[in-house]
């Protein structure tokens, strides 16, 4: 038994070490290995790019499982445990292991995640004029929006009658970078 608990510290320590290496030298996201970390049928949600699940079958976390796996058994053993109880004593620290490296991944990608604000997701988004906006595209006003999760100002203009202060919006177009084309949006009093 002894030797099988050697072979899974080495095995899965070697991993570990080598994708360190790799990492260090840029090898990892250079040539496209982080594939193997990161499946993409399961784990990420496609909306925001940000991690959604655990990656607890991936390479590290398998690896990392492994090796722990093995440096418990190895350290049960040498105790002069019960079959048993070394085969727990293995078992809990590797896939406690497993869990540590999956919440670490599962928390670096969150990092990597682009969470910029493009105003060209503001089309569709409701707003409330901050600064009067002149009609019939004579000037511009200033609108607040909410877009992921952050508040911002842009600068507005509307085709239609102009719009005052607190006049609740929806953004239909962006014209420049900074610069987005608004309409009032109709209240529930005037639909029906």
């Amino acid at each position: 038994m002894t030797s099988f608990f050697v072979v899974c510290t080495v095995l899965g320590g070697g991993v570990l070490i080598l994708q360190l290496l790799l990492g260090l030298f840029g090898v990892d996201a250079a040539h496209g290995l982080d594939h193997l970390d990161a499946p993409h049928d399961f784990g990420h949600d496609a909306a925001d790019g940000t991690a959604g699940g655990l990656h607890l079958f991936s390479v590290r976390a398998l690896s990392a499982g492994i090796a722990f796996f093995g440096l418990s058994g190895l350290a049960a053993t040498s105790a002069g445990w019960p079959l048993l109880l070394v085969l727990v004593a293995a078992v809990v620290p590797g896939f406690l292991a497993m869990l540590l490296v999956a919440f670490s991944m599962r928390w670096i990608l969150r990092l990597e995640s682009d969470r910029s604000i493009h105003v060209t997701s503001a089309i569709g988004e409701g707003g409330v004029v901050y600064i009067p906006i002149p009609g019939t595209d004579s000037g511009a006003g200033r609108v607040t929006l909410t877009l992921n999760g952050r508040t911002v100002e842009y600068d507005a203009v509307t085709s239609g009658a102009a719009l005052s202060t607190g006049t609740k919006v929806t953004v239909v177009d962006v014209r420049e970078p900074d610069i987005v084309e608004v309409v009032a949006t109709p209240s529930l009093d005037e639909v029906l």
